[in-house]
């Protein structure tokens, strides 16, 4: 089955299962009656085992770097081996030390607000990150940014209007136009093929003129619709020196009819890009790096600038104590500005393992990926946030947003069974992980 004819049937699965679903969501209880016991903690985890997720594909550096450690492994005993990682540990602690000599430093750097990067052409070397990338499983495993998907994606689908031209199509109209222009379309071409669906012997629904007005401004210059009506069986002809869409049922796609169409262009959507964690593992001083890029922004680098001024400008004049009202209200301006945040867990023994997350993904999303990182998948372990304190399963479905850890937070990992003494010297990552820890 080709991509496209698999993105399609993965809607109308998607379909179906929610047709089943809505037609039975189990037994229904009485607001007044017993409130049934929610298991514990400890039986709950027993009953959900964790399957981890699929291991991202390692960037062209990180696999270098894996290679070499491979080599290296070839070449020597496994016992120098774990001396490469007991220099990695060492280093860890000394950096570690020289942090709690500059805890005030430190604290004031975790807790400032980020602020762009800006859009001047010199590296910024305090960057947290180069940006925010994305991976596109209908396509491919590159790990690219949401402008060079967008770029791939529009190349990907022109590729394949030759061998599944009608399908295609549907789809390129939702993924390279703007989406008010998409929607005017397609609602526009389903009347099309529906009006000669039910009559189809009617000639004036089976031929378009082109400098209809309608036509021209919601169709015919719109990326992808043309390629729709002519997969439909519509071809370009001349009618009194004036240009029209006749449609005839032979010119149809073999293997397409006008409801499969009408129905693809009701399903097609844009095609979802996955957020890729970028995973970095830090030593303490690279941790320092608070400054975000652009990409974490909601609004322009100049539109963020301009929002700080005028903060600065109003703590500045005035000298009157703010309501919580207001302190609210300046706190959720404060926090729309960001599509995404940087989340960093430090472990006992000083690395620090970070991830980009969207700012509406859960606590729980946040656990599953720190759980993915650890060298025993099934260790119990809590996170702890400076603000929030230690998380509960209440909190797990709770968004980053929810919590307000936006845009970079700091999480604290701690093990419940291990006294933070002997947890200094306990290195809790995988091996793998620990190859990536690299100057950035």
């Amino acid at each position: 089955m080709s991509k496209i004819k698999r993105f399609f049937s993965k809607k109308k699965e998607e379909a179906a299962f929610k047709l089943r679903i809505g037609g039975g969501m189990g037994e229904g209880h009485k607001l007044n009656a017993p409130k049934q016991e929610a298991p514990s903690t400890s039986s709950r985890r027993k009953m959900d085992v964790y399957v981890p997720p699929k291991r991202n594909e390692l960037s062209n550096e990180a696999r270098a770097a894996a290679n070499a450690a491979l080599a290296r492994i070839d070449r020597k005993d496994s016992k120098d081996f774990n001396t490469s990682l007991a220099a990695i540990k060492a280093q860890a602690k000394r950096e570690l030390e020289a942090e709690r000599r500059q805890k005030d430093e430190l604290a004031n750097s975790s807790s400032s607000v980020s602020v762009p990067s800006g859009s001047s052409g010199t590296e910024n070397k305090n960057l947290a990150c180069q940006g925010v990338f994305f991976r596109c499983p209908l396509i491919g495993e590159e790990v690219l940014t949401k402008k060079a998907w967008k770029a791939k994606i529009k190349e990907f689908l022109y590729q394949q209007l030759e061998s599944e031209r009608g399908l295609t199509a549907c789809l390129i109209i939702q993924n390279c136009n703007v989406k008010e222009k998409a929607d005017d379309c397609i609602a526009t071409l389903i009347k099309y093929l529906e009006n000669i669906i039910k009559n189809p012997d009617e000639e004036k629904f089976c031929k378009i003129r082109m400098s209809n007005k309608i036509f021209s401004e919601k169709v015919r210059y719109v990326d992808g619709a043309l390629d729709v009506l002519y997969a439909a069986g519509f071809s370009e002809v001349q009618i009194d020196e004036e240009p029209f869409l006749l449609w005839t049922k032979e010119q149809t796609e073999e293997g397409l009819d006008l409801a499969m169409l009408v129905e693809a262009l009701k399903n097609s959507e844009t095609i979802q890009l996955e957020l890729d964690r970028n995973i970095k593992v830090l030593l303490p001083s690279q941790a320092r790096r608070v400054v975000l890029p652009d990409d974490f922004y909601r609004i322009s680098p100049e539109e963020i600038k301009r929002e700080q001024q005028l903060r600065a400008e109003a703590i500045e004049s005035s000298q009157i104590l703010k309501t919580k009202a207001m302190r609210d209200r300046e706190e959720q301006r404060t926090l729309r500005m960001y599509r995404y945040s940087l989340i960093r867990v430090k472990f006992p023994n000083g690395l620090y393992i970070q991830g980009t997350f969207n700012v509406y993904e859960k606590i729980s999303d946040v656990f599953e990926f720190v759980q993915s990182c650890l060298a025993d998948e099934s260790l119990e372990f809590n996170l702890v946030a400076t603000s929030e304190g230690k998380f509960n399963e209440e909190d797990m479905d709770k968004t980053l947003y929810d919590c307000k850890l936006i845009p970079n937070v700091l999480l604290l990992f701690t093990v419940p069974a291990i006294p933070t003494p002997v947890a200094v010297d306990v290195n809790f990552l995988k091996e793998e992980l620990l190859m990536l820890v690299q100057e950035m």
